[in-house]
């Protein structure tokens, strides 16, 4: 007989079982895509589409690439609702959240 996951995580030690829901939580918070995010969002690529300006296919295209500007990808964001945000992770410091790129001298 096949043992189920609860059997085998009922199996384990606290600790253990501690640590895999830990993990478990922190996968749950990441997501995959721009595609899997639009889909939490509850949009359709054409309601991005229209909140861009831009036509069905260019959003597809934007959901593959791999590398792409940073205010494509905030523009995108804020097309499904949200909110972009940068956090800088730095060896022995806290997380840092990054306002803006470049350097701005007043005019």
């Amino acid at each position: 007989m096949a043992r189920t996951l609860e059997d085998m995580m009922a199996a384990l030690p606290p600790e253990d079982q501690a640590k895999v829901d830990a993990g478990f939580q922190e996968m749950k918070g990441e997501v995959e895509s721009l595609r899997a995010l639009r889909q939490i969002a509850g949009k359709a690529q054409a309601d991005v589409a229209a909140a861009l300006h831009i036509r069905q296919p260019s959003v597809s295209r934007i959901e593959r690439q791999a590398d792409m500007y940073l205010s494509t990808l905030r523009n995108y964001i804020e097309a499904i609702g949200g909110e972009l945000e940068l956090t800088v992770r730095l060896p022995d410091q806290p997380p840092l959240r990054l306002q803006g790129l470049g350097d701005i001298s007043p005019g």
